[in-house]
Parts: structure tokens; C-alpha cells; sequence
């Protein structure tokens, strides 16, 4: 079987993960990798053996001509990337938050589709093992007719004026943010373990100052088959867990045989209806990477994809759902009031929204 080369956009903090990710897919060879501060990519290509090393985008793909482009860049940069893998017919996989805005995620997924390209958005959370468990139960009917699902989203990194810097540092000048940057996540997984949204309704603040968007909230969520969510972060306190951005925050599931919680450390508990709880035990993956290594089990897939035609959870076209609902929540958090999302038009909503304090 002929390797797929792969080519990587970017050198940023995360891109490590993708790139250990892409390194343990049999099949896979690394042929390149650039950043506009090539010295990044050069220590990124040393650390995981790519061979070679670009300072663009546009150079890399003529050089590579690689079977898949993975871009691993800032939102800004999302629209020009796709379109020049898209103008060379490449599989590609961009990085979420997919574009600055729905409208522009829109427009990059028409790009995608004018070009005839597979376009796949890297929302990795639903990869990660413990949720693959969670759904693996509820259609095996453990939990009975769910009704309600929380996320309580505690990570810890965001206090003080050095928030986000040593990682991300663009973080703090992104004018949306919890919800943009990380709720999104829990968007995608929500849909994924319960269903389609119907409504939300959300308020969303800034605690630190030394950041430009919200960096706190609570969004309800209503979905189609008569059940409820709430995702309640921020990004300033942390949760119980010997690492809390292995889980980034504790969930529950509940159902009318019991609830399902997951702690922060990823092991998963199950208490039937007025019985004990005790611990479910499963293959919670690496400690060693991020989300148990949730980016090699969303990366495999669109590797069987391209080799066999298997189908993709994860299309551009599909993720557009996501980024309505986004907008949906931001637009709640404005206008103090519920959003049915079949009615909601995004592209009425205002993009320059700007949290309470």
C-alpha cells in the first residue's frame, strides 16, 4: 500500500499533537511542514522527522504535492489556506475554530465543494475516548431515554495578565472567545451524543480583564428529542484531575436507568437509578497526549476516507451546524433572550459582539 504524504500549515503549540497523531497512523509519511517563523517549523520538523521545512503555505503544497493538508494555523489564515489546497485538489483538514465567522466558514466550505475537494474540520472532542464510550452506551440503550446533559468546563489557565501566553498567546485579543474558541467542543459533542439543537439560551462575561473577549458562561441548550443540556465554563478556575486539560471539565449524563459522569482524570462512573455508583471501566487512551489521543483517532478517518471512501463525521458542510449555533449563542448573550436555531439567520447577527464585564 503506497504511503500518503501529509503536509502540515503550521507551528504553533498545537500542532505537536498533530503532528505525534499523524506519526502513529500506519501508512502516513510526514513530507513537510511550514510556519511564517520558519525557526518554529524547523524545531517542530526536527522533534518529529519532517523532512522538509517552508516558510508559506503555497511553496510547501508545489514542493510536497502532498495527498493531505493539514492546517494547524489561527482562524485569520483559514480561507486563504483552504483555497490553495483547494486550487491544487488536496484533501484537507483545517483546524477549529473553522474560519472567523459562520458566514466565512460558509464561504470556505463552498471553496471546498466548488473544487471537488474532501474538506474536513479538526474538532477533535469527539474523538476523545471517554465520549466515544459515552455514545458506544447510549446506543447500546444503557442509560435508557436520556433527558439532560451538562459540561462543567474548568481548565484553570486563564488568570492574570500572563493568561493564554505561554501557549496561545493570540488568545487574548480574540474579540469572541470562550465560546468561539472552546465551546465550540462541546457544541459538536452535544449534537454528537444527544441530537440536533432546537434552542438556546446563553449568557456569557469577561472575568480578566487582560483579555478582549468573554472568558465565562452558561449556554441551555434545548434539543429536538425533548432533552436538555448546560454547558457551564470558564476558563480561570480548574476542576479535580491530576491534569485538567486531559478532560478540560466533568460531565454528566443522565438517563432514565441512571447517569453516566465523567470525572477529570477520564474515568467514567455509572450509578443506576437508585442504586450505587461505581466506576465503568474502559480503554481511556494515553496520558501522554492530548485528549487520550483524540487527533490520530479523528486524523485515521479521513485517512480510511481517502483510501476506501468510508464516510467522514466530521465534513466541513456538516460543521457548518456548529458554527450556526455559535452564532446563536452569541446572539442570546446580546439580545437576552432564547434562540430557536430552524429560524435564527446568522448572517443577520452582528459579528462584532462584545461580552458583559
Amino acid at each position: 500500500m503506497k504511503a500518503l504524504r501529509v503536509a502540515v500549515a503550521g507551528a504553533g503549540y498545537f500542532c505537536q499533537f498533530q503532528l505525534d497523531g499523524w506519526r502513529r497512523i500506519p501508512g502516513i509519511e510526514l513530507a513537510g511542514i511550514c510556519n511564517r517563523d520558519i525557526a518554529k517549523a524547523e524545531a517542530l520538523a526536527k522533534r518529529f522527522a519532517v523532512p522538509r521545512v517552508f516558510g508559506g503555505v503555497a511553496e510547501m503544497l508545489d514542493a510536497c504535492s502532498p495527498d493531505i493538508v493539514d492546517i494547524v494555523t489561527p482562524p485569520v489564515t483559514h480561507r486563504e489556506y483552504v483555497d490553495e489546497a483547494a486550487r491544487r485538489r488536496m484533501t484537507t483538514i483545517c483546524q477549529k475554530p473553522f474560519g472567523q465567522s459562520y458566514a466565512q466558514a460558509r464561504e470556505i466550505a463552498a471553496i471546498a465543494r466548488g473544487a471537488g475537494i474532501t474538506l474536513a474540520v479538526h474538532e477533535n472532542f469527539r474523538f476523545m475516548p471517554h465520549f466515544r464510550e459515552m455514545k458506544r452506551l447510549l446506543d447500546a440503550g444503557r442509560l435508557g431515554a436520556v433527558h439532560s446533559i451538562a459540561f462543567r468546563l474548568r481548565p484553570g489557565d486563564g488568570q492574570g495578565a500572563e493568561a493564554y501566553l505561554a501557549r496561545q498567546a493570540y488568545f487574548q485579543q480574540m474579540p469572541r472567545f470562550l465560546v468561539f474558541e472552546t465551546a465550540i467542543h462541546l457544541i459538536d459533542t452535544f449534537r454528537y451524543l444527544v441530537g440536533e439543537v432546537r434552542s438556546v439560551t446563553a449568557c456569557l462575561r469577561r472575568i480578566n480583564p487582560a483579555i478582549a473577549g468573554e472568558d465565562a458562561g452558561y449556554i441551555v441548550f434545548e434539543f429536538a428529542g425533548g432533552a436538555t443540556g448546560l454547558f457551564d465554563g470558564n476558563r480561570l478556575n480548574d476542576h479535580v484531575a491530576q491534569n485538567p486539560r486531559r478532560t478540560m471539565g466533568e460531565c454528566w449524563l443522565e438517563g432514565s436507568a441512571g447517569v453516566l459522569r465523567l470525572d477529570g482524570d477520564a474515568r467514567l462512573w455509572w450509578k443506576p437509578h437508585q442504586q450505587a455508583e461505581a466506576e465503568h471501566h474502559y480503554e481511556r487512551g494515553r496520558d501522554d497526549t492530548f485528549g487520550g489521543g483524540a487527533c490520530d483517532a479523528l486524523q485515521a478517518p479521513v485517512v480510511r476516507h481517502l483510501r476506501e471512501g468510508a464516510p467522514l463525521e466530521n465534513s466541513a458542510a456538516d460543521y457548518l451546524a456548529n458554527m450556526k449555533i455559535m452564532e446563536a449563542v452569541y446572539a442570546s448573550s446580546e439580545q437576552g433572550r432564547r434562540i430557536e436555531i430552524a429560524s435564527f439567520n446568522p448572517d443577520s447577527h452582528a459579528a462584532a459582539w462584545r461580552p458583559i464585564n
